[in-house]
């Protein structure tokens, strides 16, 4: 048996509408658990003005995630460059491979790079220090 989250039903300041066949509803699951519901009529405002802002939002997505197809092939080379030209055996070298490691990852990723493959590149570039046995412990 699964536990069903407690819905609440919050009633639209615009059209005041109830569950019905005819309305739409709007679900939410709330920051603290549970569920937040709201019914909307077909022609209300606030439902017609959510719509608006979600199909807006869509586009804004669209339209930065095409700027970005366009924008990062040419920063990753540079990001790639400059993490090459920097000196063999300098501070900031493990920190330059990684970063490109990780860019290329997330080049490579149809999505976001998951956690484990951070941690191949991160555990690569920075190794764990094992204890020096001929250094007393602090």
């Amino acid at each position: 048996m699964t536990d069903k989250p407690e819905t609440e039903r919050v009633d639209c300041t615009d059209c005041f509408a109830l569950p019905g066949p005819d309305h739409t509803r709007i679900m939410y699951v709330k920051t603290g658990g549970g569920i937040s519901e709201t019914w909307h009529t077909p022609d209300c405002p606030a439902l017609a003005i959510m719509q608006i802002n979600m199909a807006e939002g869509s586009k804004r997505v669209r339209e930065r995630d095409a700027w970005a197809r366009g924008v990062f092939p040419a920063a990753h080379e540079r990001l790639r460059k400059a993490a090459a030209a920097l000196p063999a055996g300098t501070a900031a070298q493990p920190f330059a491979d990684a970063l490109s490691e990780l860019v290329q990852a997330q080049a490579d990723a149809t999505g976001f790079v998951v956690l484990h493959r951070w941690a191949e590149i991160l555990e690569r570039h920075f190794p764990p220090e094992f204890p020096d046995p001929d250094r007393p412990s602090a």
